[in-house]
C-alpha cells in the first residue's frame, strides 16, 4: 500500500528504512522523502514506523537535539 502518494512510498519501504535505522519521520523524511510535498501521509507514515517499531522490538525514543551555533571569530 502506498503511504505517501507524492513520492510513491510504500509501507515496505518504510519497513526497510526502519531495519535501516530509521526511527522518527524525520528519519524518514530524509531517507524517503516523506511528507515534503503536501504533508498528508505523515500521520500515516508515523503509525506504519511505529507499527514496525513496535514488530521488530524496537523502542521508538524521541531525542531531542539542541542546535549549537559555534560563531568564529574575526
Amino acid at each position: 500500500m502506498f503511504v505517501c502518494v507524492c513520492k510513491a512510498v510504500t509501507e515496505r519501504q518504510i519497513q526497510e528504512a526502519a531495519a535501516r535505522g530509521a526511527h522518527t519521520l524525520k528519519d524518514l523524511r530524509h531517507e524517503l522523502g516523506i511528507a515534503q510535498e503536501c504533508g498528508q501521509c505523515a500521520a500515516q507514515a508515523k503509525c506504519c514506523l511505529k507499527a514496525v517499531l513496535e514488530e521488530t522490538g524496537h523502542q521508538h525514543h524521541h531525542f531531542h537535539h539542541q542546535h549549537h551555533h559555534h560563531h568564529k571569530k574575526s
